[in-house]
C-alpha cells in the first residue's frame, strides 16, 4: 500500500461533528486519538449511552464553542503524557485528511493545557500515513470557510 507522508502538525475535518480545518498534533507515541472537549455529559438515547460536549473548533478563537453529541462506543483507561490514568469515553467519527474520509475512534478529554485540541494517534493513521516529525503541514495548510 502506498502511504502518504505527513508532518508533526496537520489539519483535518471532522464532518460529523461539523468541524473544518482543525489543527492537530500527529503523535505516533499515542495509540488512540483524543479530542479536547468541555462540559461532557452522558445521557441515554434509544437505549444506548451517548455523550454531549462542547468543542472549540478554532484554536485561534477559544471563545467560539459548539455543542455536539455522539453515541459512546466504549470507555477506555488512557495513560496521559504525564503518566496520569484517566477513564475516557470513546466515540467513532469520520475524519477527512488528504481528500480521504475514514472512521476513527476518539477519546474525549480535557486538553486545555495542550497546544492542539486534537491528537492523532497510531490507530487512526494505520496503513495510511508515514510521519516525518521534522516538518509540518505536508498536506497543506488550508483554510476552510
Amino acid at each position: 500500500m502506498n502511504k502518504t507522508i505527513i508532518g508533526a502538525i496537520e489539519q483535518c475535518d471532522l464532518p460529523k461533528l461539523a468541524i473544518k480545518g482543525l489543527h492537530i498534533r500527529v503523535d505516533t507515541g499515542a495509540a488512540t486519538s483524543s479530542l479536547h472537549v468541555d462540559n461532557l455529559e452522558e445521557f441515554e438515547k434509544d437505549g444506548a449511552l451517548w455523550v454531549s460536549f462542547d468543542i472549540h473548533p478554532d484554536y485561534h478563537d477559544v471563545q467560539r464553542v459548539v455543542r455536539r453529541e455522539a453515541p459512546v462506543v466504549s470507555r477506555k483507561i488512557v495513560k496521559s503524557s504525564t503518566a496520569t490514568r484517566e477513564r475516557r469515553f470513546v466515540i467513532t467519527t469520520p475524519i477527512t485528511m488528504n481528500e480521504t474520509t475514514w472512521d476513527i475512534q476518539l477519546t474525549l478529554t480535557d486538553r486545555s493545557n495542550m497546544t492542539y485540541l486534537m491528537l492523532l494517534g497510531r490507530e487512526a493513521m494505520q496503513d495510511r500515513f508515514v510521519v516525518d516529525p521534522s516538518v509540518e503541514y505536508l498536506l497543506g495548510h488550508f483554510v476552510t470557510g
